[in-house]
């Protein structure tokens, strides 16, 4: 059997890890197993050989800049879209498991209409967020907008990802996605959390069948690691109060671990991994910034040194890193977001309400539960 599938980085991140991990056991298996990407140069080295880029740099931030003006993401990449169909139909994959299609790399209208086209084809779409049902965002937390159950109109996160910095065009953004991702034959759908599977089944994608497959993190590889991450950076004497993010903002709870760093005392630290170089520049005492690593066994070896993991997102589905921790043998805090509750495997882990830094606080400064 041949299977393709498609997502907006190959081998980083967590959804890259996670089509890196289905493509290996697929080729272990026997099959034949392609990935298609977007983003980012990085593809590991056992998966050179199975990996196409869609695209060039170029391609990416044309659509970047197209979304910016003009609120219309996911409709850029026409060339880039069609060249990359082309192969597609000559690779004649049995199975295309769709992953992240955002990310400015891909036209999800000619990827469709190419998908209706081979109605013989099976389909499965997991989803990582909210964007395939939204008329722009792709979580609607924070702004508290519902919208999307019936049509979406007069964006309130017009400014957020995918930003567009003029035009709001998220009623037809709406309109084109469901018209462009109903009516396919043989789809189903898959979400990582009960939190998303229950949104799905009230927006216009309710129509396919869905079920939950939560992600699994690969146990060979995070497990207790000891190192010398405390030496190397001189917190042998420290507590250690972790955050791991593919990238940080507020969403993330990045504003909520600078507040916390002002709370702690000198015996704390806390080490935030994957800050871009100006984050780290003008981080306050008591945090210790680290860019984003490709090193899944050195992400093991800093949870296995922290004391605690943090996870304080305002936004998510079914956070990896909390899986990805507590496999490390670290404690986790994490606020009771979308599909947080859900990644709470250990029993020395805790979940408190959605910003509660007090809860927070307390929970960091007596750690033995």
């Amino acid at each position: 059997m041949k299977i393709l599938l498609i997502n907006s980085v190959c081998g980083v991140g967590s959804t890259g890890r996670i089509c890196a991990d289905i493509a290996k056991q697929y080729i272990a298996d026997g099959h034949e197993a392609k990935i298609a990407y977007g983003r980012i140069e990085y593809v590991p080295e056992d998966l050179k050989q199975n990996s196409i880029k869609i695209g060039s740099d170029l391609d990416v931030k044309l659509h970047a800049i197209k979304t910016r003006i003009t609120d219309k993401h996911g409709l850029g990449s026409v060339r880039a879209t069609k060249k990359f169909l082309k192969w597609a139909e000559d690779y004649n994959p049995d199975l295309l498991w769709l992953h992240n299609i955002h990310g400015y790399f891909i036209n999800y209208e000619l990827l469709f209409n190419w998908i209706k086209s081979r109605p013989d084809m099976e389909v499965r779409w997991t989803l990582h967020d909210c964007w395939a049902f939204t008329g722009h965002c792709t979580y609607f937390t924070i702004s508290n907008c519902y919208k999307w159950r019936t049509g979406c109109s007069e964006c309130p996160q017009k400014s957020e990802y995918p930003k567009s910095g003029f035009a709001d065009n998220s009623n037809e953004n709406f309109i084109r996605k469901r018209s462009a991702f109903t009516g396919v034959k043989k789809m189903r759908l898959i979400t990582p959390s009960n939190w998303l599977k229950d949104l799905v089944k009230q927006s216009f994608l309710s129509k396919y069948p869905i079920e939950v497959v939560h992600n699994k993190i690969d146990t060979e590889i995070f497990k207790p690691t000891p190192s010398d991450f405390k030496k190397k950076h001189n917190l042998e004497n420290k507590i250690i109060v972790l955050g791991v993010a593919n990238g940080w903002e507020a969403r993330k709870g990045f504003n909520d671990f600078i507040k916390l760093s002002k709370l702690l005392d000198d015996n704390h630290v806390i080490v935030l991994v994957g800050l871009n170089k100006k984050q780290i520049k003008h981080l306050p005492d008591y945090i210790l910034g680290i860019e984003r690593t490709s090193s899944e066994r050195e992400l093991a070896e800093i949870y296995t040194a922290a004391d605690v993991f943090l996870n304080m997102t305002y936004e998510d589905n079914y956070p990896t890193v909390n899986l990805e921790a507590q496999a490390c043998g670290t404690k986790v805090i994490a606020y009771d977001t979308g599909g947080c509750r859900e990644t709470i495997i250990s029993g020395n882990s805790k979940i408190v309400k959605t910003g509660d830094m007090s809860a927070v606080y307390n929970l960091v400064k007596n750690l033995i539960w």
